[in-house]
């Protein structure tokens, strides 16, 4: 039985990373599940704590229906150790080695503009970044194209 993988995401400021994640990964905002209107509507449905707001949480897509999907929830609790799970964005494109590199850079370098951080380069293969909480993720070349290409 086919099984779909979604992702979620702790935080402490839902609206911020949603914003770094929609220009990381080219992602929308997930519009709320039938028959609900809103994604208020559709909270309103659950028992939420006290306080808790549709701010509170993001929900985003691939508007291509191919990546998986991500909720970007608040907890109360800080970010206090590696991620045991990491995104690996994967940059599009082909050519040499110094190509490739050239364009993991570049959007090393955007991501940056956008609120993330290096933690490291490693061997002209992956750059390792940070979102704008500390989240580790890594930046690479998409692999080479399939021999009957």
């Amino acid at each position: 039985m086919p099984a779909r993988i979604d992702l979620t995401l702790d935080c402490t400021d839902a609206q911020l990373l949603a914003a770094f994640w929609k220009s990381a990964l080219g992602y929308v905002d997930l519009p709320p599940p039938p028959p609900f209107e809103t994604r208020e509507e559709w909270l309103a449905q659950f028992d939420l704590p006290e306080g808790e707001t549709v701010d509170d949480g993001a929900w985003l897509c691939d508007p291509e229906g191919i990546g998986p999907r991500l909720a970007i929830l608040k907890v109360p609790e800080p970010k206090t150790a590696k991620n045991r799970l990491h995104i690996d964005v994967r940059i599009a494109g082909h050519g040499t080695t110094a190509e490739r590199w050239s364009r993991v850079l570049a959007e090393a370098a955007r991501l940056v503009a956008a609120g993330g951080s290096v933690l490291a380069e490693v061997d002209g293969h992956h750059v390792v970044m940070a979102d704008p909480e500390g989240n580790e993720f890594c930046v690479a070349a998409a692999g080479p194209p399939p021999p009957d290409a």
